[in-house]
């Protein structure tokens, strides 16, 4: 049994709410809180007092504990201070506000919200959908009255809340949504208690002081920014400097501007960093990092190292996920060790490894991750079924596939809905990732799982070249064919020259093969013009090609990857190939000879290199079938 308890660096020191929160830190006058572009800042006690007057207001127009209110704003100053306002004194349901009508509808539907917070001019769908279903629209007005009204809400007619005052540790601070790529969304709620664990689970983490300050670049309407930026830094009664979102050309002048000690980002903003570091070295130079963080996404080794390098901080990969109120695991500070590759140690809940059973599996057996905590949710929200699948023995499952080592070091192995099922063999997207990172000429890949006739699912990658780089897929695919087993080459590589990516950054696998074009290998598809097998070898070939693709009529410039083929049936033709003709071919044969016309050709040179071959009467009678260049090519080999 492997269950790794929580590292005593990490142990948990409570605030019981966020407005407890606050308070206790606006008893040092001096702490700035906030910073905002323009030059705009509060201190703990201005932002309690406007958290205060903010709450009041919502109070006075009936909204109070547990009333679930929408807030559709830009990252910013306002968005971080209603985001505290409203879970102080309600349930707060922050929405991405570059939404479609159609999404406003479904979420505030679904959230049962009964007020929607917006900004004028922005989110303006939201407000059109909101009075639509009858949801009462509250705007914030920007301008400032005194140094503690940054913000006052403007509102229809006041009434009493039902249940008024400042929430407690078990209320319901936050609600969001899961990604719900594959079926609907769940709703998952996030008590006091919750949020207050893992904020302080991730001060503990990165050691954070009242004098770090952390460059917000998240989204606010997203775990990541909420906890592991914002409420991480106030529990430390540290500063947040609130951008208005990820701009990497203006990342640089913000570092210069305001000096952080650190920020936290997914990692292809982090490559977009290192994209525009060359031009900004003398920025980066008067600016120093204490750390820099990375979560939600797995980080590929070669990012981690080029990070380190070109900031000179270390780089603290952690591990995060909603329902876990964000942080479960992360790396440690040096001079403790950080392993690439690896999310760290428990940091903060207990985390173990699951099998399907429910048992827990000693260290290096891969399993499901589960994980104990206060920062974990209580459960989803009117979804028993969910529940009953996402809880085994008090442990919630996490859905990621990995293994701790014998120092308790968590390695992810993938989601286990983006792990490639090929016919049985499961392939890790991850591995794949990290080995064409590896290729000077790539700057971004993401390996997804593309459909298949007969196996189901297949493998597919889409990279982003450096600038100025070349390269074909043939080279690719050797390239990783040198690297990896034969069936985890890539059957597509697509070439985009950006990856697409999720609202927080993230890219997804899950859906990424229909959202770029691409079918299933289909035996029954177009192919071109019949041409019947001229040579013995060419008879031979069409014979082996049409018993294990189980297609009649293959004609001799069918390709074997339209006829359905792929690294499995591919072993099976290499196999009777050598059984039948005598010959060992590469796997490799298939990408760089993938007709039975070319390769034909391929095992006619192969054959010709051994000048005691048995076979030199059947090359002279494929010498008198073929093209004048295919014979050229062969008596070049002779």
């Amino acid at each position: 049994m492997n269950e790794q308890q929580p590292d005593k660096y990490f142990s948990i020191h409570q605030n019981s709410s966020i407005y407890g929160l606050l308070k206790k830190r606006a008893q040092d006058p001096e702490l700035i809180a906030l910073l905002a572009l323009g030059g705009v800042s509060l201190t703990y006690d201005q932002l309690l007092k406007l958290v205060e007057n903010t709450a009041i207001q919502l109070n006075r127009i009936g909204l109070g504990r547990n009333d679930r209110v929408a807030i559709a704003l830009p990252n910013g100053l306002e968005m971080a201070t209603i985001f505290l306002a409203v879970a102080s004194i309600a349930t707060c349901a922050p929405l991405n506000p570059g939404y479609r009508a159609a999404e406003f509808e479904f979420y505030l539907q679904d959230l049962q919200a009964k007020a929607l917070i917006i900004q004028p001019g922005v989110a303006e769908e939201a407000r059109s959908v909101a009075q639509k279903l009858n949801i009462p629209v509250i705007e914030i007005n920007t301008a400032p009255e005194s140094e503690t009204e940054i913000l006052t809400l403007a509102s229809g007619q006041a009434t009493s809340a039902s249940n008024p005052g400042f929430a407690q540790q078990d209320d319901i601070a936050l609600i969001l949504h899961t990604s719900g790529t594959t079926s609907r969304p769940k709703i998952v709620p996030l008590t006091h208690a919750n949020l207050c664990a893992s904020a302080d689970n991730v001060r503990v983490a990165l050691d954070l002081k009242s004098s770090d300050r952390c460059l917000n670049v998240m989204p606010l309407f997203h775990i990541h920014g909420l906890v592991g930026a914002l409420l991480s830094s106030l529990s430390a009664g540290a500063s947040v400097v609130c951008t208005t979102g990820f701009e990497a050309p203006k990342f640089f002048h913000w570092l210069s501007e305001f000096h952080p000690s650190w920020y936290s980002a997914v990692p292809t903003m982090h490559q977009a960093i290192l994209a525009r570091t060359e031009a900004n070295r003398h920025l980066i130079a008067h600016s120093p990092l204490r750390l820099i963080r990375s979560s939600s996404a797995p980080l590929p080794p070669q990012v981690m190292a080029e990070l380190e390098s070109v900031f000179n901080a270390p780089v603290i990969e952690s591990y995060g996920m909603t329902e876990a109120a964000h942080q479960m695991a992360s790396n440690p500070l040096p001079p403790r060790v950080r392993k690439p590759g690896s999310v760290g140690i428990a940091a903060g809940p207990k985390v173990g490894i699951m099998n399907q059973t429910g048992d827990l599996l000693p260290a290096q057996e891969i399993g499901e991750v589960v994980i104990q905590g206060a920062n974990v949710t209580a459960g989803y929200q009117n979804n028993d079924q969910a529940n009953e699948n996402a809880f085994s023995n008090g442990w919630f499952r996490t859905g990621d596939l990995g293994y701790l080592d014998p120092e308790g070091y968590l390695f992810l192995k993938g989601r286990i809905k983006e792990i490639i099922n090929r016919g049985g063999e499961k392939i890790s997207p991850r591995e794949v990732d990290e080995v064409l990172l590896d290729h000077p000429a790539i700057d971004q890949v993401v390996t997804f799982a593309a459909p298949h006739t007969l196996l189901g699912e297949d493998v597919a990658a889409a990279v982003v070249l450096k600038e100025n780089s070349k390269i074909t897929e043939l080279e690719i695919k050797e390239f990783v064919a040198a690297r990896l087993v034969e069936f985890k080459v890539p059957r597509v590589v697509l070439f985009l020259a950006e990856i697409p990516k999720g609202p927080t950054g993230k890219r997804q696998r899950i859906g990424l093969a229909e959202k770029l074009g691409l079918t299933a290998s289909d035996p029954t598809a177009s192919r071109p013009e019949y041409v019947a097998p001229r040579t013995r070898i060419e008879k031979n070939l069409v014979e082996i090609w049409s018993t294990i693709l189980d297609v009649e009529g293959v004609g001799i410039y069918d390709n074997f990857f339209q006829l359905g083929g792929d690294s499995i049936l591919a072993a099976q033709v290499i196999n009777r190939i050598r059984d039948k003709i005598g010959v060992d071919l590469s796997f490799l044969i298939f990408f760089e000879q993938p007709t039975v016309a070319s390769m034909a050709v391929k095992i006619a040179q192969t054959q010709a290199e051994s000048v005691e071959s048995a076979e030199m009467s059947d090359l002279l009678d494929n010498l008198e079938s073929l093209s004048e260049e295919e014979a050229q090519q062969l008596l070049d080999q002779i």
